[in-house]
């Protein structure tokens, strides 16, 4: 019986008692997702857990992670999808995940965002054991977060003009392995890479470092489950010294 909205040409706005209604629609259409997801549990599961995992993360650490997940919580069942953190922020609002690890909070009222560690990213070459002998135009830069893009083209200022870009380690290491060059990969990757013999690590480059996060929805913040898969995720995660 109130009026929500105000439609004209210029658009569609709340009217105050819309605003007023707004924080419980939110809450109404988040309980709504959850309840029809309590009623889809896979057979033999106490319960499902719907988990989001930062892009970047998710080839490095699912395993371990999930291996943990599964021993600490054997009844429950985990459906889980590795994705960019503005989309986990937006599940994580209507209840389409219960928790996400991600590299960038987006601040909502409804969402608790919790430091889990850090990661850091080295930068190797097929060409160079140092960092004057990169070359730009055989360069890979990263933006693998807004807040890594930036830190990147503080620090490495001379490599922002790079003809490529990309989002993900994976495909950073992908493009480094067809055509050579130089870029930055998560820790463990470059371990691996220059382990191999192919790649050498670029020994005065600066480590950059990606802080990540555990999030989820407010209701959940107190919840011993969701405190466990924080406790679980941030072993994995240990704060280090800068190189």
């Amino acid at each position: 019986g109130s009026r929500l909205f105000n439609r004209s040409r210029a658009g569609t706005d709340l009217t105050p008692e819309g605003k007023r209604f707004e924080p419980h629609a939110r809450a109404l259409r988040h309980e709504w997702n959850e309840a029809r997801r309590r009623i889809q549990i896979p057979q033999g599961a106490a319960q499902l857990l719907r988990l989001g995992i930062q892009n970047d993360l998710a080839a490095s650490y699912l395993g371990d992670w999930v291996a943990e997940f599964r021993a600490a919580l054997p009844e429950t069942a985990f459906y889980i999808e590795p994705d960019y953190s503005n989309q986990m922020c937006a599940d994580l609002l209507t209840g389409i995940l219960d928790f996400a690890v991600m590299f960038s909070p987006k601040p909502h009222p409804d969402l608790h965002f919790e430091s889990v560690g850090e990661v850091a990213y080295r930068m190797i070459s097929t060409e160079t054991r140092t960092l004057g002998g990169v070359r730009p135009d055989r360069f890979v830069f990263a933006h693998f977060s807004p807040a890594f893009e930036e830190m990147h083209r503080q620090l490495t200022p001379e490599l922002a003009a790079s003809p490529v870009s990309v989002g993900q380690s994976g495909s950073v290491v992908s493009l480094l392995t067809a055509m050579g060059g130089s870029g930055y990969v998560l820790e463990k990757s470059a371990a691996e890479l220059v382990g191999l013999g192919r790649f050498q690590a670029v020994e005065d480059a600066p480590d950059l470092r990606q802080p990540v996060y555990a999030a989820l929805h407010i209701r959940h913040r107190t919840h011993t489950l969701h405190r466990k898969l924080t406790q679980l995720v941030a072993r994995h995660f240990p704060f280090q010294a800068p190189r």
